[in-house]
C-alpha cells in the first residue's frame, strides 16, 4: 500500500499520537520560530499549513506547506525515525511538488540557516533552499 500525503486540518488522538512519535526525534532547530513540536502542530492544523504521509492508518511524516503567491514553501519536515530512509520524506516532497505546480507555483524548501541536512535534503531532491525566516 503507497504513503498517501494529505493536507491535515483537524488531527483525532490517534493522529496527534503519530505528530508527536514523528517529531520527538527531531532536532531542536527544526522547530523554528516556534517553541516546541507542540506549537508546531497546532499551529499548522489551525491555520491548514500541515501535510502528512499516512500508511495503514498511521501517520509516518509531516510538513509545512504554506502557499504565497507563485511560491510554496515546504518547512519542517521530518520522519518517524524508525520508518526513515524508506522514501517518506521524498514522498511528502513529491506530493507537495505536485500540489504547487498544479496552482501553478513552485515549490521551495525552507529551513533554518546553517544545517547541513536541510542543505543535503535540498540537493538530494533538487529544491531550492530558503532561509527561514524567525
Amino acid at each position: 500500500m503507497p504513503i498517501i500525503v494529505q493536507a491535515l486540518n483537524a488531527a483525532d488522538s490517534r493522529d496527534r499520537e503519530d505528530l508527536e512519535k514523528i517529531y520527538r526525534d527531531a532536532p531542536p532547530w527544526l522547530f523554528a520560530p516556534f517553541s516546541g513540536a507542540l506549537q508546531l502542530t497546532e499551529e499548522a492544523l489551525a491555520d491548514g499549513t500541515l501535510i502528512a504521509g499516512r500508511f495503514n492508518d498511521r501517520l509516518l511524516g509531516a510538513a509545512r506547506l504554506r502557499p504565497q503567491g507563485n511560491v510554496w514553501y515546504l518547512s519542517h519536515l521530518c520522519v518517524r525515525k524508525v520508518t526513515r530512509r524508506r522514501g517518506v520524506a521524498e514522498r511528502l516532497v513529491n506530493e507537495a511538488r505536485k500540489m504547487a505546480s498544479q496552482a501553478g507555483a513552485r515549490l521551495r524548501l525552507q529551513a533554518p540557516a546553517g544545517h547541513l541536512e536541510a542543505q543535503a535534503l535540498a540537493a538530494k531532491l533538487h529544491l531550492p533552499l530558503d532561509v527561514l525566516p524567525l
